[in-house]
C-alpha cells in the first residue's frame, strides 16, 4: 500500500436518488489516469453519513472496480460506535479496500477524551484485516484528537498514519514529531495548506479539489517531493481559489456542481443537501476557466 500520493476523497454520484456505480467507475479511471495514487471512497465528500450500509458497500466495490490493483483504494469505514466501525471496516476490507479511514467518533463530544480515541481506534485496529488511518476533521466533528494520542496509536502495528484535515500547520507539525516518520504517515487534508504540509513532512494528500483539478495537485506535490520550492509555492497560488469555492465556500454541492463542470460525473447531491445555486456555479466555472488560462 503506497501512501506517498495525492488522493481525491471522492463524491458519490447519483442517478434518480441511488448509487450511480458506472459513474464511479468512469470518475476513478479518470482520476487515475491523472496521476493520483489511488482514491478515497466515503469520505466526508463522498457524503458517506448520508448512505445505508448497502449503498456503503456497493460504493466501494465500484471503486475497486476503477482502482487497479498497483494503486490504493482507502475506505471511509467511521462510525459513532466501535463494534460498527469494526463491521464496516471488516466489509470494506472484504470488498478490496486496501486502508480504512476512521473518523474520530464524536456524539457525545465531552467524552471523546484521548483516551476514548484510544480505546476506540486500539480496537477497531485489532480487528481490521487492513490498516488503519485515523481521522481528524474537528471543523466538522467538533472533536480534536491530540498529538499524544496520536503518538500512543503510532505505536499499534496496524495503524498506519492519520488524515488531518484542518489547515493548522502547528497541530500537522506536532503530529510529526510525534510519530516515526517511517512508520506512520501524516496525510495533509486542506488543499490550501499543501504546500506547507508536504514541506513540513506529510507523506500524502487526500484533498477535495483533486476530483476537480488532480493534475494540479499531482504537480504541486511532485515538486515538493523534488524539492522545487518555487514552483510549487506558484503553483498552490493557482490551485488556492478553486480549493476554497469547493469546501469552505461551496461544500459538496460546490465540488459536485465544479465535477460536472471538469467533464466528470458529480451529480447532485443527496438530501437534505441541495444543489449549488446559479451564483455558486458561476463563481466555480469562472475559477476554472482562470485555472486552464494560468496553466
Amino acid at each position: 500500500m503506497n501512501l506517498a500520493a495525492v488522493f481525491p476523497p471522492m463524491a458519490t454520484p447519483f442517478r434518480d436518488g441511488k448509487v450511480d456505480a458506472p459513474s464511479i467507475v468512469f470518475n476513478v479511471e479518470r482520476w487515475i489516469h491523472a496521476g493520483t495514487g489511488g482514491v478515497v471512497a466515503l469520505g466526508s465528500n463522498g457524503e458517506a453519513p448520508f448512505l445505508s450500509e448497502e449503498e456503503s458497500d456497493r460504493v466501494i466495490a465500484a471503486a475497486r472496480e476503477g482502482v487497479p490493483r498497483d494503486k490504493t483504494l482507502i475506505a471511509g469505514t467511521g462510525r459513532e460506535g466501535t463494534p460498527a466501525t469494526i463491521d464496516a471496516t471488516r466489509r470494506a476490507a472484504s470488498l478490496g479496500a486496501d486502508a480504512a479511514l476512521v473518523r474520530t467518533p464524536s456524539f457525545f463530544k465531552g467524552r471523546m477524551t484521548p483516551d476514548a480515541f484510544v480505546r476506540h481506534y486500539t480496537a477497531v485496529a485489532d480487528a481490521s484485516p487492513v490498516p488503519v488511518l485515523l481521522y481528524n476533521f474537528t471543523a466538522v466533528t467538533g472533536v480534536n484528537i491530540t498529538a499524544d494520542a496520536v503518538a500512543r496509536l503510532a505505536e499499534h502495528p496496524n495503524i498506519a498514519g492519520i488524515k488531518e484535515s484542518g489547515s493548522d500547520m502547528a497541530q500537522v507539525s506536532a503530529f510529526l514529531d510525534a510519530t516515526p516518520r517511517a512508520s506512520f504517515a501524516v496525510i495533509a487534508g486542506s488543499a490550501p495548506t499543501l504546500f506547507p504540509a508536504l514541506a513540513l513532512g506529510a507523506l500524502g494528500a487526500i484533498l477535495a479539489v483533486a476530483g476537480v483539478a488532480p493534475e494540479l495537485c499531482v504537480r504541486i506535490y511532485d515538486a515538493v517531493r523534488a524539492g522545487r520550492y518555487d514552483e510549487a509555492r506558484e503553483l498552490q497560488k493557482r490551485l488556492t481559489p478553486l480549493a476554497r469555492l469547493v469546501t469552505t465556500a461551496h461544500g459538496v454541492p460546490g465540488l459536485k456542481a465544479a465535477m460536472d463542470l471538469a467533464g466528470y460525473r458529480g451529480g447532485p447531491p443527496r438530501m437534505p443537501l441541495t444543489p449549488a445555486p446559479p451564483e455558486a456555479v458561476d463563481q466555480i466555472r469562472a475559477e476554472l476557466a482562470h485555472l486552464r488560462e494560468a496553466v
